[in-house]
């Protein structure tokens, strides 16, 4: 694309550039008739829609290949290995009525099968077994390794019926008595044991849980004096109750997940990953998974989410079978990229998003019988495009000529447009800039839980604490979504089953009140100009919330210093403060960043806040002024610089610990004495010590010395729980590592305190989802339970 960029002249990038929203039409108008006059647009194009010069195209030579390396790691029991050469020619392999293909491609899968078998991956293994079977339903070794695999699984009935089609099948003498034998140890086996073995299910997607709890909240489009558009609920709301579900109207992989996570649900993808029939590029957790993104949806009994409403009234949500009419018409989102074009692996995520929304209009008018003009896309939602850099404006309208034509390519006369289309589809990529919502998983930094338990909840060396991080892996359009606005210290909480996006009150939120969710930043986890900086960048608006209007604790002290006076609380800011006549406090940070707070009543101050910040509550001096370096409750003062430097040396020292796999005990001592120098530096409620006091936790772990890990866990939320509301899903967070070390240390009285705490907390959040957001959740409570149960006894 940079080709491209540099292509255009001078004077018309700077109308470009210097253009508003409302001059759209004429300069895309012009930007198109120059790349359509310009070779190099042309061969642009052809790379990344020709068939023939396409990277995502089956190979089945390359099949081949990667199956003979996997049967040579199989030889060699490098099992791992074998699996991953075999995905991948399975990947490759070219599937159609071809039956030296279909042989290949069910050779592949029984290949596949066998490995997982061997790496007792048997639901996997079975599932391998089945679609071999689907390819090729005489093929003998399919039904063998079925019957094998439901054999390790003790479903012995299952086990004889594969094994006796397998028999069947088989054309062999040598391989119709292997099989026999093994017909003969299981008849055996099960007339011996009986049938104890589990469940053969074939599906991945487990229904979502939301069966169950009717939906009962109204919620509505308010337009409020500061933010706008927003949503309010009619009636009150109490906390943990589920506020909204909505299916995306479009959403994309992000390129840094297409390897590990689905295409379609988004969810991690298992070791049998299935692929496009007809290209190289997605991979799916299922066959259903597949099935819906290509658009060939078969009929199953899987609920699903339906949602009843409109861009701005939500009413409410049904639970209906996904089980398809032969009528309808379900939108294939990865069809239109595929069929040996690659423009959609090369894109940015959200053209690419934009492009899925057009082929919707498309294909739905193709349904109806009509065509669609880009206009008619257009989505009620904000764009900021005037207050985008020069830069992005450019960059935004050839994105959009490169999205038309790879999509005129695809569909040819059914996509009409005009000459203001261009503009319509310039300002829908920017809305999509600013609407479109990251779809993240919780993943497992360790696997703490597992291991604890494992390890029969020992304080052996090694053991981890039971961590987790938020992974963006998609980027989604929800159109009712959308319409929610920001709180630095939001009443819901969003999460994520499957693609589907859940709102979940975390707090009782009054009727009429603004039901709001966070954007990313939140107060405790950034200092306000950080959070006001962040949301002006990426949003185009100055937060307002009531976070960001009133002085909060954690904005005093998060990147506070300490006042060099003993027992004084004060904390010392980088910033000035300086009292208004108008009863306001401005926050200066230097060059264009002043932010006027509102000031709370005293009365309903904490008394930490009096303690931190006296001068800045006093009413004695209306125009009093806080410098930088100068303590707010006794005015005591410190060299800031100096002290940030020496902060900063001695974090980093600390910061060393998480990038050591084996922790070398000799770091701890001097991390420790950076932690004593930290002390003395940083506010006691400051970030950088909860941040330092966890890493250290986490070392103190992995070097097995349980009790003094408990020691600066504990600390760490302490601190926390001052920069936080008490019930706050961070604290959740670090009371379940506190609970795994509580585990190991032999402590069932304080972990089950300890996690019946923390799952206070995240029932909040999650309600009944908890385990499926949190999948650790379900090992920790059997964990807690069972220990706690041998105590009791």
């Amino acid at each position: 694309m940079e080709r491209l960029k540099s292509a255009v002249p001078a004077e018309l990038r700077r109308a470009v550039g210097e253009g508003t929203a409302a001059d759209l039409a004429a300069t895309t108008s012009r930007l198109f008739a120059f790349f359509d006059s310009l070779p190099l647009f042309h061969q642009v194009m052809r790379e990344l829609t020709d068939p023939e010069l396409a990277l995502c195209r089956k190979d089945k030579g390359r099949a081949v290949e990667l199956k003979g390396q996997g049967n040579a790691c199989f030889s060699r029991r490098e099992f791992g290995e074998a699996l991953r050469f075999y995905s991948q020619a399975l990947r490759h392999a070219p599937i159609n009525s071809d039956g030296i293909n279909v042989n290949l491609v069910s050779a592949i899968y029984v290949n596949r099968a066998s490995t997982m078998h061997k790496l007792g991956l048997f639901k996997e293994s079975l599932r391998d077994c089945d679609r071999a079977i689907a390819v090729s339903h005489n093929y003998s070794k399919a039904w063998y390794r079925k019957g094998m695999v439901n054999a390790s699984l003790k479903n012995y009935s299952s086990a004889v019926r594969d094994l006796e089609v397998a028999l069947h099948e088989e054309m062999t003498s040598l391989g119709k008595s292997n099989i026999e034998q093994e017909l003969k140890s299981i008849l055996q086996k099960q007339e011996n044991i009986g049938e104890v073995g589990t469940s053969s299910c074939d599906s991945m997607d487990a229904d979502l849980p939301l069966a169950g709890q009717p939906q009962k909240i109204i919620i509505e489009s308010i337009s409020t004096p500061n933010k706008g558009r927003g949503m309010a609920s009619t009636d009150d709301i109490p906390p943990a109750s589920l506020v909204h579900v909505e299916d995306p109207m479009a959403a994309i992989i992000m390129k840094s997940s297409r390897e590990t996570h689905c295409h379609f649900c988004f969810d991690e993808a298992p070791a049998d990953i299935v692929f496009c029939p007809s290209c190289t590029i997605p991979i799916y957790c299922s066959k259903r998974c597949q099935e819906q993104a290509g658009g060939d949806i078969s009929c199953n009994q899987d609920a699903h989410l339906e949602y009843n409403g409109h861009a701005t009234t939500l009413a409410k949500l049904s639970i209906t079978s996904s089980c398809k009419s032969p009528s309808s018409k379900v939108f294939a989102e990865h069809r239109h990229e595929c069929g040996g074009a690659h423009w959609a692996a090369v894109l940015p995520a959200d053209i690419v998003l934009a492009g899925r929304i057009m082929a919707q209009y498309i294909e739905k008018g193709v349904l109806y019988g009509k065509n669609v003009s880009i206009s008619s896309t257009n989505l009620d939602l904000v764009h900021h495009y005037d207050q985008h850099s020069p830069a992005n404006k450019l960059e935004s309208q050839i994105y959009a000529i490169v999205l038309l034509s790879c999509l005129q390519n695809h569909y040819g006369s059914e996509l009409l447009w005009t000459e203001d289309s261009l503009s319509q589809l310039v300002l829908l990529i920017f809305q999509i800039k600013v609407n479109s919502i990251a779809i993240v998983r919780m993943k497992s930094m360790d696997g703490g839980p597992e291991l604890i338990v494992n390890r029969g909840v020992s304080a052996a060396e090694g053991t981890n604490m039971c961590s987790v991080e938020q992974v963006r892996v998609a980027q989604a359009i929800y159109v009712s979504g959308s319409l929610f606005n920001h709180s630095c210290r939001p009443n819901v909480h969003a999460y994520f089953l499957s693609r589907t996006l859940v709102l979940r009150s975390t707090e009782f939120i009054k009727s009429g009140s603004p039901v709001e969710l966070s954007y990313g930043p939140q107060a405790g986890e950034m200092h306000l100009p950080d959070r006001q900086k962040t949301l002006l960048e990426n949003y185009y608006f100055s937060c307002q919330c009531s976070s960001c209007a009133e002085l909060n604790l954690s904005d005093l002290v998060m990147n506070s210093f300490c006042c060099p006076q003993r027992n004084c609380l004060g904390a010392i800011s980088e910033s000035t403060y300086y009292r208004s006549k108008e009863n306001f406090v401005n926050v200066s940070l230097g060059g264009s960043y002043v932010y006027k707070l509102s000031l709370p009543d005293i009365s309903k101050a904490g008394k930490d806040m009096e303690k931190v910040a006296r001068s800045v509550f006093g009413n004695s001096d209306a125009h009093l002024n806080i410098d930088p370096g100068c303590c707010m409750n006794c005015r005591s003062q410190i060299d800031v610089s100096s002290a940030a430097a020496t902060s900063h040396r001695e974090a980093s020292k600390i910061d060393r610990l998480k990038e050591i796999t084996l922790l070398d005990k000799s770091l701890i001592p001097e991390a420790l004495q950076s932690l004593k120098q930290l002390k003395k530096l940083r506010h006691p409620y400051s970030k950088a010590l909860a941040q330092a006091e966890d890493t250290i936790a986490e070392a103190f772990v992995k070097a097995g010395d349980q009790e003094q890990a408990q020691k600066h866990c504990e600390a760490s939320i302490q601190i926390l729980e001052k920069l936080y509301h008490p019930k706050h899903i961070a604290i959740a967070h670090e009371l379940i590592k506190l609970v795994s070390v509580l585990l190991s240390l032999g402590d069932m009285a304080g972990a089950a305190a300890t996690f019946a705490r923390a799952e206070a907390i995240l029932s909040l959040y999650y309600g009944s989802h908890m385990e499926k957001i949190l999948a650790y959740l379900g090992a920790l409570r059997r964990a807690v339970t069972s220990e706690s149960t041998v105590a009791c006894s």
